[in-house]
């Protein structure tokens, strides 16, 4: 069988090496969308522009705004005197989040009565409204907090604290966008990548004419689809060496688990990216309904369906439903858990079967689909 795969590979590799679209879609496109999605796609929320609206004008707000300008979430970009101009720096996105500090802000903190405080925030994306309004609650109770120990110390008394947190983030302490992304972002890129380019393989072959000589040949009509996927598994699986270097050398994105049982996974969930795109390049005539079809069918499911920006917990049943046949998800966990945790096959022995299970029914009904007929 080697003998006679040996010179169908050969072609493909001399055809996709005369084919530049294809060698920038599996080389230059990966390294490049590591760059774009990891420095444009971040989900920290720092420098939020602030406006401050202080009716008490005292030493005492003073303090408390500057308890927010020490931070590296917020900006205070704004003094105003009304609500109206809250408003409007609000409708025109020059702020964020407004802080608003009533006459008698002080005079209450040194009676020892409550002082209530306003903030405003912009709830138009509801995610970074939600990260705002944390931090700044955690803002104001740690301010708080600090004004209740220098007033026991007054009196000659220690605050007394009855439960006392202590966090402890593993796996991301320093909650890196960019560590949480790139598992995702390796079988984002090499899904759409490998489906693409293994689609565009057979059409090619029908519109050349030459599809029909190739299943007259002594060749098994598995042997072919063999032939037609090895190199694109040695290109793709190069490229995924280039997006796990430029992860660590720009990303910092250190591989906590092993590298074997890690491509192991991407061997595996190539061969199920390839074997999609030569089922779908085995029922396509040409080759831009083979380039819709195969763009559609790896970038939403992985994008939209795989964990990847999205947590699959917090989605409708019916969609959860149907994640279950994206092998993205799959990859996803077995990525995650080997380059963010450390963890052994144990913690992902499942996701394996689910995507040799993939593998094998794609390349499978790709080999029906192109069962050769007698001449």
């Amino acid at each position: 069988m080697l003998k006679r795969l040996k010179p169908i590979m050969r072609k493909e590799f001399i055809q996709i090496s005369r084919d530049s679209r294809s060698l920038g879609v599996l080389l230059v496109l990966p390294s490049f969308l590591v760059f774009l999605i990891g420095y444009a796609l971040n989900f920290d929320v720092k420098h939020v522009p602030v406006a401050v609206f202080d009716q008490d004008h005292s030493e005492t707000s003073r303090e408390f705004v500057r308890s927010f300008e020490t931070s590296e979430y917020f900006v205070v970009t704004q003094n105003v005197d009304s609500y109206r101009d809250i408003e409007l720096l609000l409708g025109e996105e020059k702020a964020h989040m407004a802080l608003v500090i009533p006459p008698d802000f002080s005079a209450n903190l040194l009676a020892g009565r409550d002082a209530p405080m306003q903030i405003i925030i912009d709830g138009a994306n509801a995610n970074t409204a939600t990260t705002v309004l944390g931090y700044s609650s955690v803002i104001v109770q740690n301010y708080s907090t600090k004004l209740a120990a220098k007033a026991f110390e007054r009196i000659g008394r220690e605050m007394y604290k009855p439960i006392e947190l202590r966090p402890n983030i593993w796996y991301n302490p320093e909650l890196s966008t960019a560590k949480f992304l790139i598992p995702g972002m390796i079988g984002f890129i090499l899904m759409i990548t490998g489906v693409v380019s293994t689609s565009l393989s057979v059409v090619r072959e029908k519109e050349r004419g030459t599809m029909e000589q190739l299943l007259l040949s002594p060749l098994r009509t598995f042997e072919v689809i063999l032939g037609k996927t090895i190199p694109y598994l040695g290109v793709a699986l190069f490229s995924s060496v280039l997006i796990l270097v430029v992860s660590v050398a720009v990303f910092h994105v250190s591989i906590q688990g092993s590298l074997v049982w890690l491509f192991a996974g991407i061997i595996l969930f190539l061969f199920c990216a390839l074997g999609q795109g030569i089922l779908i390049s085995s029922i396509a005539e040409t080759q831009q309904v083979a380039f819709l079809v195969s763009t559609f069918s790896s970038l939403l499911p992985t994008f939209l369906l795989s964990g990847f920006i999205f947590p699959i917990s917090s989605m409708p049943l019916p969609l959860r439903l149907i994640s279950n046949i994206a092998p993205a998800k799959y990859f996803l966990i077995i990525a995650r858990s080997i380059i963010l945790k450390g963890a052994g096959p144990e913690a992902y022995w499942q996701q394996f079967v689910f995507l040799a299970i993939f593998a094998v029914a794609a390349l499978g009904l790709a080999t029906l689909k192109m069962i050769k007929r007698p001449a």
